[in-house]
């Protein structure tokens, strides 16, 4: 596991000097070895969730073919974000190594507690965002359509 742990280290530190990203790197291995290793990329790409982990889970269910990554590990360089956390667990995974912890990434500037705080509050509404129910009754059509689909594959 160390050596997948340094990789990602190295993985990190070459996103930031490439100018991908934060310094956030992340593998996923099945039976001891490296199916993807990836970098967070939210600055190259634009995008919010391009995140190492949700990276390196995306590659590693484009090569595996699958979504379910139960059989997988999951080795990172950061403690996951809250986003990150819940991508891993939709993908099954069931074990994480991480390097530095939310308390190291706070002192750089990457602080998530306004995503936990919003996740405790229960009222759905926060300075952060509000969340508003609305045409319930037709948006659930869609629900009933993949409730009686037969040939669905349940996720």
């Amino acid at each position: 596991m160390d050596e997948a742990m340094r990789l990602c280290i190295k993985e990190a530190i070459e996103g930031v000097n490439n100018g991908d990203g934060g310094p956030f790197g992340a593998a996923i291995l099945q039976d001891g070895k490296i199916i993807a290793l990836e970098h967070n990329q939210v600055i190259k790409t634009n995008d919010p969730t391009a995140h190492a982990e949700i990276n390196a889970i995306r590659r590693a269910s484009q090569i595996l073919n699958r979504f379910d990554l139960s059989d997988c590990i999951l080795v990172t360089s950061s403690e996951p974000c809250p986003m990150c956390l819940a991508a891993i667990l939709w993908a099954g995974i069931k074990k994480v190594y991480y390097g530095c912890n939310v308390r190291d990434a706070k002192e750089i500037g990457f602080a998530d507690e306004f995503i936990y705080d919003f996740l405790k509050d229960k009222s759905k509404n926060s300075p952060t965002i509000a969340l508003e129910e609305m045409l319930r009754e037709e948006a659930l059509e869609a629900f009933k359509i993949w409730y009686q689909k037969k040939d669905k594959i349940p996720y």
